[in-house]
C-alpha cells in the first residue's frame, strides 16, 4: 500500500491524526520533524538556526524522500513542507495526500496552548496569533489545495472526538479504493 501523507498548517491535528490511524491500521507513522530530529540529534528550531531556512527546507526535501520511500507509512508533514520545491508534486506522485483542514479559531485554540515552545507565536497576543494564523493560511492555501482529499480535522480535542475521526477518515479512504 502507498503511504498517507498528512499535510496542514500548525496546530491541524497532523500528529494527533496520524498517531491514531497507525494504532487503527497497524501501519507505521512517522512526524517528519521528528524524523528529522533523530536523524540529526538535534532540534527542528537549533536546526533551522544553523542552516538557515533554505538549508533546513533542503534537509527535510530529502528526508520527506526518504521516509517517502516506507510503504504503508503515515506520514505527518511539517505545515511548510508542500510549500518548497516539488515537495507536493513527489508526495501526490508517491501516495495520498489529505489536507488536514480546521477553523482559524480552533488552530488558534490549540496554538495557544503550545505557544511557549514555538519561537514564532511566543511573543503573539491572541488576536496577533489568530491574524498570524489567517495570513499563513492564506499564503499556504495554494499548495494545501493539491492535496487529493480535505479532511477536517476540527474535532480532535478528546479520546471520543479521535476515535469518530479515525472512523469517519478510513470509512473515506475505504469508499474511495485507497486503503
Amino acid at each position: 500500500m502507498t503511504p498517507i501523507f498528512l499535510i496542514g498548517y500548525m496546530g491541524c491535528g497532523k500528529t494527533t491524526l496520524g498517531r491514531a490511524l497507525a494504532r487503527a491500521t497497524g501501519r507505521p507513522f512517522y512526524d517528519l520533524d521528528f524524523y528529522i530530529e533523530q536523524r540529526f540529534r538535534s532540534s527542528v528550531s537549533r536546526l533551522f538556526e544553523q542552516r538557515g531556512e533554505d538549508g533546513f527546507r533542503q534537509l527535510e526535501k530529502a528526508m520527506l524522500r526518504e521516509v517517502g520511500e516506507f510503504d504503508n507509512a503515515i506520514i505527518s508533514c511539517g505545515g511548510g513542507t508542500p510549500c518548497f520545491f516539488d515537495n507536493m508534486d513527489y508526495m501526490l506522485a508517491r501516495g495520498r495526500v489529505v489536507w488536514l483542514q480546521a477553523t482559524p479559531e480552533r488552530l488558534c485554540e490549540r496554538l495557544a496552548v503550545s505557544r511557549s515552545r514555538r519561537p514564532l507565536l511566543s511573543a503573539l497576543s491572541d488576536s496577533e496569533l489568530l491574524d498570524f494564523i489567517k495570513r499563513g493560511l492564506e499564503a499556504r492555501r495554494l499548495y494545501y489545495e493539491r492535496a487529493s482529499a480535505v479532511f477536517d480535522s476540527t474535532q480532535l480535542e478528546n479520546r471520543r472526538q479521535i476515535s469518530d475521526s479515525v472512523s469517519r477518515f478510513l470509512s473515506v479512504l475505504c469508499s474511495e479504493g485507497t486503503t
